[in-house]
């Protein structure tokens, strides 16, 4: 722990850290952290997501802040509601016995029980722009006298059309706090603001990391959408101990999947952004503690989750991008523990992997499905072994007298069925086990090569000023496609036209598909060779 005291934090928040697991600080903490305890200046920092942006102000706000339960002394503002539940848990996590009052603020939640927190004086707010702005409104939040406001993942922001919302309540806070802004990247949109906002500024970059991890065993079965679940019975059948987490893509589905798993006998919990804050903390120590061995998450509910010894992480649903699926197996092969991720992946997604595996410049290789016949030959294996270890290590009189005073006459080896009949017969049932068709994508259909270029139409021209130049660094900061991807770039006065490699088409399509509403940019593949519009 002697880099985190090297950065000037207390033995207070270096005790909160190690009983988190944290060991050394990341590339962002170790350039903002000294910076912030030691001077105002506005800081702009670009850092990826899962960096640990978020101990980056909390351990800050701990350091420098008292509890004063008149004003409000920090405001955090956050994309999404599970976003500003994960970043209250984790500055709760770090504060020890620090009285500081954090509280997250979103849509969806009680207003009641938030007049009422606000009314009793909240030192730290961590919220969402809609709801915050609600309550300014209504004159129930006063952010005169804060000393800090945060942005954080402000290109998430952007994205969802929340900047001009941001806009107007940074402009109810007082000049005198210290701004800082947090983002993966770096679009003209969001270095407006800040430019309109921190009259000086220190910029902090955090190298970009390489997307791979060693310690873990990658792969990637095959299924139809219909299949999916039976497929991950089978996995979890299959292992020993297992021990992991499975990402979905949504709330609904992780209620789905844990209540599917509950019926058929499996120990798991779900983890999603309406679970209450109280009932996340039981549901994490169980999991920690290995009460609960199966964890159903989406991936801003799993942020935070400090566990070394997952056995598999399951993507049940394939993640958005490269980061994502590096950061989801991340939390398996820790602390030199070797660890299994596993991706299920339908005929629709096969590009979206081929483009995760050149991203992340990492072999995921393709396996069978086990059968049920597999599954029911290993228990039979693993039961034997079990038994034989019993039988060289255990002291079995007593239940040698209770075999002789309930089978007497009867025959040992028929005795010995019915036990496992009686005991197992669940366990041994194939009929358990749905059938999953085979399934065989073929590659030819969904390969891209090299020479496959993708043309593009896109809704900004020159009456939105933009330049070749201009509007290849707006797709490189939207979407994180390197610019030397970008080629044949033709501007007119409404719209545009660029050609790209097949892969790096479909990220831009999907990238622009997710953008929520406040965004009128649309981008759509193009037809015929002048560029003309489908």
């Amino acid at each position: 722990m002697e880099k985190f005291r090297i950065l000037g934090l207390s033995e207070a928040s270096i005790k909160a850290l190690e009983h988190k697991g944290f060991e050394e600080p990341t590339e962002i903490q170790e350039k903002t952290i000294p910076l912030l305890l030691q001077s105002n200046k506005n800081i702009i920092a670009q850092a990826q997501t899962g960096t640990g942006k978020t101990a980056v102000f909390g351990l800050t706000f701990i350091e420098k802040l008292l509890r004063d339960a008149k004003h409000t002394q920090a405001l955090v503002l956050t994309p999404t509601r599970e976003l500003a539940i994960q970043v209250a848990e984790e500055i709760n996590s770090l504060k020890g016995d620090n009285q500081l009052k954090i509280v997250p603020i979103y849509g969806g939640q009680s207003i009641t029980l938030q007049l009422k927190q606000l009314k009793y004086g909240v030192d730290i707010i961590i919220g969402t722009p809609g709801r915050i702005l609600d309550h300014i409104r209504q004159k129930s939040l006063t952010l005169t006298h804060i000393k800090y406001a945060v942005l954080d993942e402000a290109d998430e922001m952007l994205n969802m059309g929340f900047i001009d919302d941001v806009e107007e309540i940074l402009s109810h806070t007082n000049k005198t706090k210290q701004l800082l802004l947090f983002s993966a990247t770096m679009p003209e949109r969001i270095m407006s603001l800040a430019r309109k906002h921190m009259s000086d500024y220190t910029l902090i970059q955090a190298k970009k990391t390489q997307l791979t991890t060693n310690l873990v065993d990658q792969i990637y079965f095959e299924v139809r959408e219909s299949d999916k679940f039976e497929a991950l019975c089978r996995i979890i059948d299959i292992e020993k101990n297992f021990y992991g987490i499975i990402f979905c893509r949504t709330k609904n589905e992780v209620d789905a999947i844990t209540t599917k798993l509950a019926d058929r006998g499996y120990n798991a919990e779900c983890l999603h952004g309406d679970i209450a804050q109280r009932q996340r903390e039981q549901i994490l120590t169980s999991f920690k503690n290995k009460k609960i061995m199966t964890l159903v998450a989406t991936d801003v509910a799993a942020r935070g989750i400090d566990v070394n010894n997952l056995s598999h992480v399951i993507n049940y649903s394939l993640p958005q991008d490269p980061e994502s699926y590096v950061h989801r197996i991340g939390r398996t092969g820790r602390a030199g523990n070797e660890g299994t991720a596993i991706t299920f992946v339908t005929p629709d997604e096969y590009r979206r992997l081929s483009f995760i595996m050149k991203m992340t410049k990492t072999d995921i290789r393709k396996e069978q499905i086990p059968d049920a016949e597999e599954i029911i030959a290993i228990k039979k294996e693993r039961l034997n072994s079990e038994l034989k270890k019993i039988i060289e290590t255990e002291n079995l009189q007593y239940y040698k007298d209770m075999v002789d005073s309930i089978v007497g006459d009867i025959d040992k080896t028929i005795a010995l069925a019915a036990i496992l009949k009686y005991s197992f017969s669940e366990e041994f049932d194939i009929s358990n086990y749905n059938t999953i068709k085979p399934l065989n994508i073929s590659k030819k259909s969904y390969s891209s090569n090299n020479n496959e270029q993708t043309r593009l139409f896109i809704t900004i021209g020159r009456l939105d000023k933009m330049t070749p130049r201009e509007l290849v660094k707006f797709i490189e900061d939207e979407t994180g496609v390197s610019k030397n991807f970008i080629n044949n770039v033709d501007i007119f006065d409404s719209f545009s036209f660029i050609t790209v490699p097949f892969e790096e088409a479909e990220l831009i399509l999907e990238k622009f598909k997710e953008r929520k509403k406040g965004s009128r940019v649309v981008v759509q593949k193009a037809s015929g060779k002048k560029g003309k519009k489908k």
